[in-house]
């Protein structure tokens, strides 16, 4: 698979970044609290074998050579070896025991370090993230650290010259795009087929003098790993939720009333309209009245997530309390009606020299993140927030990633929970599908989260206070050039369900229309595992696992879907689910609370109308 034209006009020097990963299912913590690597099966991260994969293919159609630059311990090489394997013309290895401990951006001022000792370099390829911390931070960090522009989550790159065009893939978002060379891009996952050579056997063989070993003394005086991370990780523990695995056969009207009967025990059939509550954190927000004075708590309202916008400000509102400040909203489609949802001040980032009433229809206003993050970042030097708070989506990573390299800021990626402790910032950090949770704090002046969607609880509204707004003006650089934005969905809808039937390869295409009638009769949001996004029967913002989304519903219905790791590592933190598979041997059984070995649709004709009438009632 590939889905890029390429017309290089000169030879290109490519650079590819690879992390060196466990399998998930060998993972275990050691007794100091870091994950165990040795012993363990290692491999390169899923997203950095596309940019390994696509930037071959550049270099080769131009003339030029593919580097591989990876940083990690001593059994990192294996990344090396494996993309020179593939086709790759040399491997660096950035290997120091100075390194350990390094956070996003300390890894990232290692990596910026290393590409200028090799450079410079046309292009530099990385994986969208990496699937065992999934914080999406070191590439846009590394992009602000060497003033690139970047591109998050390409599908398909066309080369032109020194122009790229570009189709990105944001969340439930595409964008369609253009840079020019030199540029930092991150990978989507079905931008082309991956590097990948699984045999150790061929590793070994690779030619070792093709590989350079780089220690931390010829990068510079530092400081490294740990001593230059601005975060620190707290108490970790392995998230652990009791399932009760009640498998049913035989006549499923039985089976029906039991599975409503354990449900309501679990406290999974909530009727509908009910206030939403926190259900991974335990974060309930009650919105404080206005105030002004004492530290600010920044929140960057993304354009169109108007939901998401108001879980954050609920939850800076609680944290501002804490710590005697006041909430300030940031961001191109901040406008006064975000006081009614805890916001104390807003300001509003517009581009210089235009018109900034009315709104564009997609509220970004001409700016790029990069621009965002500009203005953001000039607004935190000046007024030295406590803390900023943004959405853990492709937008508030790129804008919180660049504000944190700019500022030295400690950044945690992707929490689901949020708190005050002595002063200090704490934020609950997944990895690993959720198996593992952290309580990550920073040392830097100003700390910052990106948070993911439908984890804290909406906040009930109080009546809007005037709250003063001001205009920020930042001069648009221009370098990615958004030529057009469209959704194929609203993410928000799955991030926020409180039901979600997912569906999986052993569902029929001509049975959705049946399939959706029935999920409206319970409320339900539907999703899917990477099989059916993958033949386009549902778009990839429903797709739900380790590379799609995670999801914390009070009831997961899973259905046609074996329930494989990659899948339920996503559904980890539903508070009850209900499994129904002909396949008594089904992996899903393993996950489920209340599994039936049927046909779906003969145990929904059963179950469908009691669930409707339970989350009525």
């Amino acid at each position: 698979m590939s889905t890029s034209t390429l017309e290089p006009a000169r030879p290109l020097r490519v650079l590819a970044l690879a992390k060196q990963i466990p399998v998930f299912e060998n993972m275990r913590l050691g007794p100091d609290r870091r994950l165990v690597r040795d012993g363990h099966v290692l491999h390169m991260n899923d997203y950095c074998r596309r940019g390994v994969a696509q930037g071959l293919r550049i270099a080769r159609a131009s003339g030029g050579s593919l580097s591989v630059l990876t940083l990690g311990p001593p059994s990192a090489d294996t990344v090396c070896r494996e993309a020179i394997a593939f086709g790759a013309d040399a491997g660096f290895h950035v290997t120091d025991p100075a390194f350990a401990g390094s956070d996003t951006l300390a890894t990232a001022r290692a990596l910026a370090a290393a590409v200028e000792h090799l450079g410079p370099f046309d292009l530099i390829l990385a994986g969208r993230n990496s699937v065992d911390a999934d914080t999406g931070q070191v590439p846009p960090q590394l992009a602000e650290l060497l003033g690139l522009p970047f591109a998050c989550g390409v599908r398909r790159l066309h080369l032109t010259g020194e122009r790229l065009s570009l189709l990105l893939e944001h969340n439930d978002e595409w964008l369609d795009a253009e840079l020019d060379l030199p540029a930092l891009l991150s990978c989507a996952e079905r931008l082309i087929d991956p590097c990948k050579i699984k045999d150790p056997d061929v590793w070994a063989r690779v030619d070792g003098s093709r590989i350079r070993t780089i220690n931390a003394t010829e990068l510079g005086p530092g400081p490294w790993g740990a001593a230059a991370s601005p975060t620190s990780v707290g108490p970790i523990w392995t998230l652990q939720i009791d399932r009760q695995r009640e498998i049913l056969s035989g006549d499923l009207a039985e089976g029906a009333d039991r599975a409503i009967a354990v449900l309501k025990d679990r406290g999974a059939l909530v009727p509908a309209g009910a206030p939403e509550v926190a259900r991974v954190s335990g974060l309930v927000v009650e919105l404080p009245s206005a105030q002004s004075g004492g530290p600010a708590v920044g929140v960057l309202a993304e354009p169109a997530r108007d939901r998401h916008s108001r879980e954050l400000l609920g939850a800076a509102a609680r944290l501002a309390t804490a710590v005697g400040g006041h909430v300030v909203a940031l961001g191109p489609a901040a406008g006064a009606e975000l006081g009614g949802f805890g916001a104390d001040a807003v300001r509003r980032i517009s581009a210089a020299g235009t018109r900034t009433d009315p709104a564009p229809a997609d509220g970004h206003r001409g700016l790029a993140e990069e621009d965002v993050a500009a203005a953001v970042g000039d607004w935190a030097e000046g007024v030295q927030p406590w803390a900023i708070l943004a959405p853990s989506t492709a937008w508030g990573r790129e804008v919180a990633s660049r504000v944190a390299a700019r500022l030295g800021a400690g950044l945690t990626g992707d929490a689901v929970g949020l708190s005050c402790d002595d002063g200090r910032l704490i934020a609950e950090k997944p990895a690993f599908g959720g198996y593992v949770i952290a309580d990550i704090a920073c040392s830097s002046a100003v700390q910052m989260a990106t948070v993911r969607a439908g984890v804290l609880g909406l906040p009930e509204p109080r009546r809007a206070p005037d709250v003063p707004m001001t205009e920020i003006t930042v001069t648009p650089r221009g370098r990615l050039r958004v030529l057009g934005r469209r959704r194929d969905d609203d993410g928000d809808l799955l991030a926020h369900a409180e039901v979600v039937i997912g569906v999986g390869q052993g569902v029929d295409v001509a049975d959705y229309e049946r399939l959706g009638a029935d999920a409206r009769k319970i409320g339900a949001e539907l999703c899917a595992t990477r099989k059916v996004t993958d033949v386009g029967a549902m778009p990839r913002a429903r797709q739900v696992g380790i590379t799609g989304h995670s999801i914390s519903p009070r009831l997961y219905v899973a259905i046609g879907l074996s329930g494989k790791f990659n899948h339920t590592a996503g559904v980890r933190a539903a508070g009850s689910i209900v499994a129904i598979n002909p396949d008594p041997e089904a992996p899903i059984f393993d996950w489920c609370d209340v599994g039936f070995v049927a046909d779906w649709r003969d145990v929904f004709d059963e179950l469908i109308p009691r669930l409707e009438a339970a989350l009525a009632s």
